[in-house]
């Protein structure tokens, strides 16, 4: 695939996610990044994957660049969601 053919779907990617997650209503966008955990989960798989592959130095700390980034992310979903369900959480529980 040219490089081109793999800007335009990327550019077309972030732009159509831009639009969906835009248009969610602020009371959905937890419970969506608690699903999203799990497709994140994939994408930290797939950067191990890559930085572990180390087939060249820029591959190694792309992958390395992408694994840290996917960790944050993952982190970051399952504390929100546990800040989430603290709240619905009786007060006699806490």
């Amino acid at each position: 695939m040219s490089l081109i053919a793999v800007i335009t779907i990327f550019a077309l990617a972030v732009f159509v996610g831009f639009e969906v997650i835009s248009k969610v209503p602020p009371i959905l966008h937890t419970p969506l990044m608690s699903g999203s955990n799990a497709i994140s989960g994939i994408t930290l798989i797939g950067a191990l994957l890559s930085a572990g592959g180390e087939r060249t130095t820029l591959t190694l700390i792309l992958g390395l660049i992408a694994t840290i980034c996917a960790t944050i992310n993952v982190v970051g979903g399952f504390l929100v969601t546990h800040r989430m369900l603290e709240k619905f959480r009786k007060r006699e529980d806490r």
